[in-house]
């Protein structure tokens, strides 16, 4: 598939809207540009592996002790219950 687009006087490119519809890419998202052979390729932040198991521990904003593997069964199966 091509597309094409222009270069603004700001050094701006704007994507074809196929593109961000069909990659579900939202206004802020960030992308690494790197050049290649004769071009350049852009490819979104998340996707080069910058989110590490480090990056995402707390995410959920728990601030409790850690639950083992067990417990955390335990839990779900109990609010499943509790949802019939």
């Amino acid at each position: 598939m091509s597309h094409t687009t222009k270069l603004s006087t700001k050094g701006r490119v704007a994507l074809p809207k196929s593109l961000l519809a069909a990659h579900r890419w939202k206004p802020g998202t960030e992308f690494v540009v790197q050049e290649r052979d004769g071009g350049i390729l852009l490819t979104p932040k998340s996707a080069t592996g910058s989110r590490t198991w480090a990056s995402l521990i707390g995410c959920a904003g728990y601030s409790g002790l850690r639950k083992s593997l067990k417990q955390m069964e335990e839990a779900v199966a109990a609010e499943a219950r509790r949802r019939k």
